[in-house]
């Protein structure tokens, strides 16, 4: 079962780039930015990963928290955050259980090449652990301000 808006988000726990068990429940009482992206280190996934960053401060003051999530490895996680210096943590899903409870493991199509990947969305779940915003099929630029915009404006 997927989430959905406006019901609490299920607890679920992966490892962070650091090695520690990190729960969703951990950051209750913060505003959650969560976002999913297909791979460390290419180009969509780094532009966005650098837009967060950027823009970590303003999400700060907003209470809220940033956490990526992809299938990669916490080295892996560890090598993208030192080479474009990013202050917020990346998880660990490489069983993707996360990723289909949030539906963003799906079949894909590029040129042609089906295959399972992570589509590319972000979810913003307010400090009671309720998801209240989803944005899916994301296009990279101008996401980060949008998602920054809807946390400012609605909660």
């Amino acid at each position: 079962m997927t989430v959905e808006v406006g019901q609490a988000v299920q607890d679920f726990e992966l490892t962070n780039n650091k090695g520690e068990q990190v729960k969703l429940s951990d950051y209750k009482g913060k505003n959650i930015v969560l976002y999913f992206y297909p791979k460390d280190d290419t180009p969509g996934c780094t532009t966005e990963a650098c837009d967060f960053r950027d823009n970590y401060e303003s999400f700060q003051d907003l209470d809220a928290v940033i956490l990526g999530v992809s299938p990669d490895s916490e080295e892996s996680h560890k090598k993208f955050i030192d080479k474009h210096d990013l202050p917020f943590e990346l998880l660990v899903d490489q069983d993707k259980e996360v990723a289909e409870q949030f539906g963003v493991w799906q079949l894909k199509n590029k040129f042609g090449k089906e295959y399972m990947g992570i589509v590319r969305s972000t979810f913003i779940i307010d400090k009671e652990g309720v998801l209240q915003k989803e944005f899916r099929n994301v296009q990279v630029k101008g996401h980060v301000e949008k998602a920054l915009n809807y946390i400012r404006e609605e909660l």
